[in-house]
């Protein structure tokens, strides 16, 4: 194709004043008229410089092509991090619902155990007290059934024993409501 005149004169006019050139396909296709070596070298600049533009764009390009696959590949390994973190909270969550019931039941085994051991220790006082009790009804029993035989005079030791048993019997049903009264207070409170 052969542009007229006027076109080739706006054309080089552009390039000259304003370093504008044309690009692309349409290079291919203009020709400078025989003898025009004016325009056959503007069209030749132009020819290096769309290839020299194509170049820049090509590396460009490439270099955006790169930099979008490293993205991609980050972009996979954030998201594979995000499910490891993911999944790394739901073993976090468990492993924390887990030590909840763990620290609930040694809690309760804590109180089963303390319960025991005061059930037990209540036991021990009680029977200390009925073998205390018994053991000063038996001596005084003894001590008046001795007085009685040895013909001894037993109207003070028959009033003390009296006495005796009396403080020993009161004493005992004392401390067994005390320790019931203990005992159902605790229950009360859980």
């Amino acid at each position: 194709m052969d542009p007229d005149k006027k076109l080739r004169d706006e054309l080089l006019a552009l390039a000259k004043g304003k370093r504008i050139f044309l690009e692309g396909n349409i290079l291919k296709v203009l020709k400078a008229k025989s003898g025009d070596t004016v325009f056959e070298d503007y069209l030749n600049k132009c020819i290096t410089k769309d290839s020299s533009s194509r170049k820049k764009r090509l590396t460009i390009t490439k270099q955006v092509q790169q930099q979008n696959k490293k993205l991609a590949v980050a972009a996979e390994e954030n998201e594979r991090l995000l499910k490891d973190l993911q999944l790394t909270l739901k073993e976090s969550e468990k492993l924390k619902d887990f030590a909840e019931k763990g620290k609930d039941k040694a809690l309760e085994d804590l109180e089963i155990i303390q319960k025991k051991t005061q059930t037990e220790l209540i036991g021990t006082i009680v029977k200390v007290a009925l073998v205390v009790i018994v053991s000063v009804g038996i001596v005084t029993t003894a001590m008046y059934v001795f007085a009685l035989f040895t013909d001894t005079d037993t109207q003070i030791i028959g009033s003390t024993w009296s006495n005796m048993l009396g403080i020993l019997l009161t004493n005992a049903f004392s401390i067994v409501g005390t320790i019931m009264g203990v005992k159902y207070a605790t229950e009360k409170e859980d």
